[in-house]
């Protein structure tokens, strides 16, 4: 008899194929937005489960689905997962690391370009009809080569990132719990928090989402950069106050910024829409068709070797 696995929302037609094979599934092809309440329904009878980065699985919802024994997420970050809670009732988790490393720092550097030329906001401008004339003056943004870039968290992200600023021969810096080889090989210096605040013509966010980090930016850390800085979170909600931003950006503390992802996503701070000089996106950071069902089949082939009794290709340490 084939294991019972849950999937949260509507994935690609491979994975979800690949998956048939080996599980009685229980999709989400509507992909309804379900409650906690409803996703615990839904696992009653689960041995597996595979969600993705919007799924609460904190300790009320493991303790509530007593037949999972793995859960597979479809994105590198876990914090959404408590794993404590999985390590100490023996599920195993997964995600999807490598795979997106690419669209993720493309899409970090579209954040960046568009936030430093202000794109949206001149964009807003022009479709509002008020364009009638050119002048030298006319939405002078900031310029990236030979700039500044301080990256925060160097990773697979943060060092794909670091490749791209050679092209605009910038002057790359980074913040690391400790000292990275690849980033020496890349040419990035290591710099202290407040060094790296107070350098930074471009502050790039891709580090973890932890309790640790929980507003790694905040009020005073803003208050330490440049007026004509930019900061670019392309890693999670939490890391940055919102709040706290959205006041430098309305004082002019710092340029502008550009955000894929907020406080208490879908929802964000409503203070942070009144900002012309940022640039918002809803966490699109992986969002090219080829890596989003490279994420998908990868967090499939995790349960499938689970199914089989193979060691599985990308488990998170619990």
């Amino acid at each position: 008899m084939k294991p019972k696995l849950v999937i949260s929302r509507r994935i690609f037609s491979a994975p979800l194929a690949l998956l048939q094979q080996h599980f009685e599934v229980l999709d989400n092809e509507l992909d309804l937005l379900l409650s906690p309440e409803q996703l615990v329904a839904r696992c009653e009878q689960a041995q597996a489960l595979f969600v993705v980065s919007s799924d609460k699985v904190d300790a009320n919802f493991v303790a509530q689905t007593n037949q999972v024994k793995i859960i597979a997420t479809g994105s590198v970050g876990t914090n959404h997962i408590d794993l404590t809670a999985c390590k100490n009732r023996g599920i195993l988790v997964t995600n999807t690391p490598d795979v997106l490393t690419e669209a993720t720092a493309d899409m970090a550097w579209a954040l960046l370009m568009s936030a430093a030329r202000r794109v949206t906001e001149a964009e807003r401008w022009l479709r509002a009809g008020h364009w009638d004339r050119w002048a030298f003056d006319q939405f002078l943004g900031a310029t990236v080569h030979g700039a500044n870039l301080g990256i925060v968290g160097m990773g697979r992200i943060g060092s794909a990132i670091a490749k791209r600023a050679r092209g605009f021969d910038m002057k790359v810096f980074y913040h690391n719990r400790s000292k990275s080889a690849e980033a020496d090989l890349l040419g990035a210096h290591y710099l202290s928090k407040e060094e790296i605040l107070r350098q930074a013509d471009f502050l790039m966010l891709v580090l973890p989402y932890n309790p640790a980090n929980h507003h790694w930016l905040d009020s005073a850390a803003l208050q330490t950069m440049k007026t004509s800085a930019i900061v670019i979170n392309i890693a999670r909600g939490g890391i940055v106050d919102d709040a706290a931003l959205a006041s430098a950006l309305t004082s002019k503390a710092i340029a502008g910024a550009g955000l894929d992802v907020f406080e208490g996503e879908p929802q964000l701070n409503p203070s942070l829409l009144s900002c012309d000089n940022i640039v918002l996106t809803p966490h699109i950071g992986s969002a090219t068709a080829q890596t989003r069902e490279a994420m998908a089949m990868l967090a499939a082939q995790n349960l499938v070797h689970w199914a089989q009794n193979k060691a599985l290709i990308t488990p998170v340490a619990v």
